[in-house]
C-alpha cells in the first residue's frame, strides 16, 4: 500500500513519460486523492513517430502530442498539469543555473513529500539526462527540511549493474485499466507497444503482465549521492 504522500510532483521532458513510467502510480496516487502536480517540460515536438498509419506530421505534431497528454492524463485522473514550455530535444543545451533554478522553482511552488523524475546517468535520452541532472541538483540546495524524497525512473541496459535493484516496487496491477487507457491515448507513439500488450493480454504473456502491473523506482538521497555534473 502506498503511504498517502501530502503532494506528489513529477517533473518528465516529454509528453509519454508520465505513462510510460509511472501511469500506475500516478493513477493509484489521484484514487487515494493525494494531489499529484505533473510538469511535463516539452511537448514532444522532435518525436520521429506519427502514427501508424500516419495521422501526424512534422508541422502539426505539437498540437497532436499536446492534445494526447492531456488526454492521457485525464485517463490517470491527473488534471493539475503544467507545461514548461522549453523545445524539444534541447533541454541539455539550457544553461545549467537557469535550469536548475526552473526546477527549484517548481519545487518550491508545489512543496511536494514525494517527487518523480528520471534517474541521471541511467535514463538513456538527452532530455530526460538534463532534466534529471537539473532536479537532483535543486533537490540538493533546498533546506533539509524542504526536500522531498525523490523515486526516480531508471531504464539504460546497464541499471541495475550499476546501481542495483530498484528498492521501490509498486504493484498497480487494480489500476491497469486505466493505465492502458493512458496508453492508447497517446496514440502518435505507442502504436508499437500497444499492440505488443493487446497480443500479450490476449497469450497470457507473462512479460507483457509483468511491464503493466509494475513500476519500479530508485530512493535518491542526495546527502549520499555523488551529485552528476553537466
Amino acid at each position: 500500500m502506498l503511504e498517502k504522500e501530502r503532494h506528489v510532483l513529477v517533473i518528465l521532458p516529454h509528453p509519454d513519460d508520465e505513462t510510460f513510467g509511472a501511469a500506475g502510480t500516478i493513477a493509484t496516487y489521484r484514487s487515494m486523492d493525494v494531489p499529484v502536480t505533473y510538469v511535463c517540460l516539452t511537448l514532444g515536438e522532435m518525436g520521429r513517430a506519427f502514427g501508424n498509419p500516419p495521422f501526424a506530421n512534422r508541422e502539426n505534431l505539437r498540437d497532436i502530442r499536446k492534445k494526447e497528454l492531456f488526454d492521457a492524463c485525464e485517463a490517470i485522473g491527473l488534471t493539475d498539469v503544467r507545461l514548461g514550455g522549453f523545445r524539444d530535444k534541447t533541454i541539455e543545451f539550457e544553461e545549467q543555473r537557469y535550469l536548475i533554478d526552473r526546477m527549484k522553482a517548481y519545487i518550491e511552488e508545489v512543496n511536494p513529500s514525494l517527487l518523480i523524475a528520471f534517474y541521471p546517468g541511467h535514463s538513456v535520452h538527452p532530455d530526460h539526462e538534463a532534466s534529471a541532472r537539473a532536479i537532483v541538483h535543486a533537490v540538493a540546495e533546498l533546506p533539509k527540511e524542504q526536500r522531498p524524497t525523490l523515486h526516480l525512473i531508471a531504464f539504460s541496459n546497464d541499471a541495475k549493474e550499476q546501481i542495483g535493484e530498484p528498492d521501490v516496487h509498486r504493484n498497480v496491477a487494480h489500476v491497469v485499466d486505466a493505465k492502458i487507457d493512458a496508453l492508447n491515448a497517446h496514440a502518435s507513439q505507442t502504436i508499437w507497444i500497444v499492440d505488443w500488450v493487446k497480443e500479450g493480454l490476449q497469450t497470457d504473456d507473462p512479460e507483457v503482465y509483468e511491464w503493466l502491473e509494475n513500476e519500479y523506482f530508485y530512493t535518491y538521497d542526495v546527502e549520499k549521492e555523488q551529485l552528476p555534473t553537466w
